[in-house]
């Protein structure tokens, strides 16, 4: 068993050629005269790259020398084809690599000819064939044909670009394209040129109210933009919006005409201007008059250039949840993002907006002076070097594998520590769609959802005995098994990471089947206390025989395990990011002023022990004012218990002093709402991620005097123990905690400084060395130079 850490030594830099590689850069159309983000982005980056030449299909005034515009949008396709690949293949002779922006267009150079032999970069904008269908073509057979296409271009080259990890996980998920291949690079905005400039006058030029609240749409007038439901969103607000409030909707397309007529409606006219198509000054004029702009799309979103656009002018913007949208918005502040088709939600942001409640001028421009085309070009030129040497990223390639996607304890665990690891490439295959999945890629992290049947996804622990198992759980988990080792097959990753229970099963079957070394991270305690006697038996025979190393949460888990296990194993607890500076989480809890509030946070189940503290309250505080809140949701058919629960809350007479307030994602919120945090556990806690949560952020914490927790928490020093089970000492703790405020003040700060030992970047580096000492790893020498 290893716990010590040793620092991790930074990636050596990598030798760069002087001269930079002649790359030939296979486009759509050119911009401004084809309108659209993939125009603006390749044009964007080809004027970045002085050395690079261009073929797009015209018209394409104004392009530079170094771009060949054939024929005109308007021919024929076969037309187009021919003259695009005839002038592709002239201009590959003289070509390192190929850069490739558009399937239809790029297919032929990329396969046909001696151009097909030169290295190729492929620029995903998104899924071509799925966008055709939905936006105009439906048909079967020209679908298909289309998707075949597009399938063989993205094989044919060896790097992937793409703006979001929603369109990486298109890419990966729908393509079968290596994520080890897929480099997720935002865009760029010309800084230079959309700035913040004077608001008042670019109202006065568009004829706006100096103290009118407007808002601009800059999108192209098709279905998916959702324009028909930013409408609705803006009539139905009429009411609570201010006088004179209104929308700019600046964009040409198929729909002009119908929304120019819906906005002659009683409840839109005089609050809705069509701009039509614009310049680029009358554009960052919109950008600047607006006080938000909205980009309400319905599907198929890569990233959306106009957010940093709007926001490059002082701008910030509100988006659906669609695509990469979340990844371009969300960062500068979370609560522009809502959901997609959400009509009173979109409604109610930009009521909230119109009160003042939106990022400053100065944070959203701040925030777009991120994105520099000048660097990303310059990782364009480091891909091309190391394509052309034949170099490729050394880190260590491990797929980590869960079967659920919702934020439970292990896999909130999983997304906290992943981005910290700097010597790994990751990709996580869930076993379903869901927020963790969103989570992960909106954190930069690689996923696919390969589905795992109900059946077996969601099948209780307490169900894995003789005759408790459903007749479909073990062949459809064998078939999963099968699924899962041909993709792992597929990826070929150097090691496999199972991060739950479940997981390790099914992994560790499917891992020994493709041939890969497995890490099977336990999380639960493999006893009879906490599993039926059958799991703990085929667990331990499993971690045995299948598994090449073992991590735990916890000493109180690992030592579940066998000798042998546990020699071969690493303890590495859970981590914890510093609470983010919300208002209320750093208060002065050392008042005594008013009730005050014992909380519980987590998943409820029988075993959580939310009984039990509800008992202890009634006990302690009997006829008092102090407040109970009890924050989570049952996720494994636990319902009956939390029934249970409002029920014993009535027979204890605490219904005006109990609150349940369900699955909570801001958990730094509700913590900020406690005075002291209770974990009840009743059965030897696993690792007791809530109270690490807890004392980051400085609350006092009163744990169970048995697993996890007892290992955290150090008695009277950085919170109280109580013995476990037992109501009575829960009821004497919670009762000392209330009477003694400066004893709650003193705990909670001692907490604070107790956890930094649990911080990401520490336990990243530590699971990097457990990474290097599994045997049998294919690349176990690269592992040992990166984090010896």
């Amino acid at each position: 068993m290893h716990t010590t850490p040793k620092p991790t030594s930074p990636p050596r830099p990598r030798e760069e050629a002087d001269p930079p590689p002649r790359v030939l850069m296979l486009g759509m159309g050119w911009f401004p005269p084809s309108v659209g983000g993939l125009d603006r982005y390749y044009r964007a980056l080809l004027e970045q790259l002085p050395e690079a030449r261009g073929v797009v299909v015209g018209p394409a005034e104004r392009a530079p020398a170094t771009v060949t515009a054939v024929s005109d949008g308007e021919r024929a396709l076969p037309r187009r084809l021919l003259r695009f690949y005839l002038s592709a293949r002239r201009a590959a002779a003289d070509a390192d690599l190929l850069d490739a922006h558009f399937a239809l267009y790029a297919a032929a150079p990329l396969l046909l000819g001696a151009a097909r032999r030169r290295p190729a970069v492929f620029h995903f904008h998104g899924p071509w064939a799925e966008e055709s269908r939905v936006g105009h073509d439906g048909a079967r057979v020209r679908h298909a044909l289309r998707k075949a296409l597009e399938r063989s271009a993205l094989r044919r080259a060896q790097a992937h670009i793409v703006l979001s990890g929603a369109f990486r996980r298109v890419l990966v998920e729908q393509y079968r394209v290596s994520p080890w291949d897929v480099h997720l690079w935002p865009p760029g905005v010309a800084l230079d040129v959309f700035t913040p400039g004077d608001r008042a006058q670019a109202r006065e030029r568009l004829g706006l109210r100096e103290d009118a609240f407007v808002a601009v749409c800059v999108r192209r007038l098709v279905p998916r933009m959702g324009i028909d439901r930013l409408l609705e969103a803006w009539s139905r607000t009429r009411e609570e919006l201010p006088p004179g409030a209104t929308l700019l909707l600046v964009g040409d397309g198929p729909l002009a005409e119908t929304y120019a007529e819906h906005c002659t409606e009683p409840s839109l006219a005089g609050r809705v201007r069509l701009l039509g198509r614009v310049g680029d000054e009358q554009l960052i004029d919109a950008y600047r008059a607006a006080d938000v702009a909205v980009v309400p799309t319905l599907a198929f979103e890569g990233f959306g250039l106009v957010v940093l656009e709007a926001a490059a002018c002082g701008t910030p913007t509100i988006v659906t949840d669609v695509g990469g949208l979340p990844e371009a918005a969300g960062p500068l502040d979370p609560s522009l993002v809502v959901p997609g088709a959400d009509v009173a939600a979109l409604g109610a942001r930009l009521v909230v907006g119109a009160r003042g409640q939106l990022p400053s001028r100065e944070q959203s421009r701040s925030y777009a002076e991120r994105f520099s085309w000048r660097a990303l070009a310059e990782r364009h030129r480091a891909l091309y070097r190391d394509l052309l040497a034949g170099r490729r990223d050394d880190r260590l390639r491990v797929v980590y594998l869960d079967h659920i996607a919702r934020l439970s304890g292990g896999e909130i665990a999983l997304l906290r520590l992943l981005p910290h690891l700097r010597g790994v490439n990751a990709h996580v295959i869930l076993g379903e769609a869901g927020p963790l999945a969103e989570r992960l890629q909106r954190s930069g992290i690689s996923v696919e959802v390969l589905p795992l049947p109900a059946s077996s996804r969601d099948l209780r622990r307490d169900r894995v005995r003789p005759g408790g198992l459903s007749p479909g759980a073990v062949p459809s988990t064998l078939i999963y098994v099968l699924r899962l080792a041909l993709r792992l097959r597929r990826l070929k990753p150097d090691l496999v990471h199972a991060n739950s229970l479940k997981a390790g099963v099914y992994g560790s079957l499917a891992a020994k089947l493709a041939g890969v070394p497995m890490l099977w991270h336990v999380r639960d305690r493999i006893a009879e206390d906490y599993l039926p006697r059958a799991a703990v038996l085929a667990v331990r025979s499993l971690i045995s025989r299948l598994a090449a190393g073992v991590l735990a949460n916890s000493e109180a888990t690992i030592s579940t395990l066998s000798r042998r296990d546990r020699d071969r194993g690493w303890v590495i607890p859970d981590s914890v990011e510093p609470p983010p500076r919300t208002q209320g989480i750093d208060a002065d809890r050392s008042s005594d002023a008013g009730a005050i509030t014992f909380g519980m946070l987590g998943r409820i189940a029988p075993w959580k022990g939310q009984d039990l503290f509800l008992r202890a309250f009634a006990a302690a505080f009997a006829g008092g004012s102090e407040r109970a809140v009890i924050v989570g949701t049952p996720l494994f058919g636990e319902q009956s218990y939390e029934l249970e629960l409002h029920e014993l809350v009535a027979r204890l007479g605490l219904s005006e002093r109990v609150e349940f307030r369900g699955f909570q994602e801001d958990i730094w919120r509700e913590l900020a709402r406690f005075d002291v945090l209770v974990h009840a556990s009743v059965i030897p806690e696993p690792f007791g991620q809530v109270v690490i949560e807890g004392m980051a952020a400085g609350l006092a914490v009163i744990g169970p005097d048995q697993g996890g927790p007892a290992e955290v928490i150090a008695d009277g020093e950085t919170g109280r123990l109580f013995g476990a089970g037992d109501a009575d000492s829960l009821a004497q703790a919670m009762a000392e905690l209330r009477a003694d405020p400066a004893r709650r003040a003193r705990l909670g700060a001692a907490a604070k400084r107790a956890v930094e030992r649990f911080r990401p970047q520490t336990l990243a580096a530590e699971l990097e060395r457990a990474y290097a000492s599994v045997p049998n790893s294919r690349r176990r020498g690269v592992a040992s130079r990166r984090v010896s």
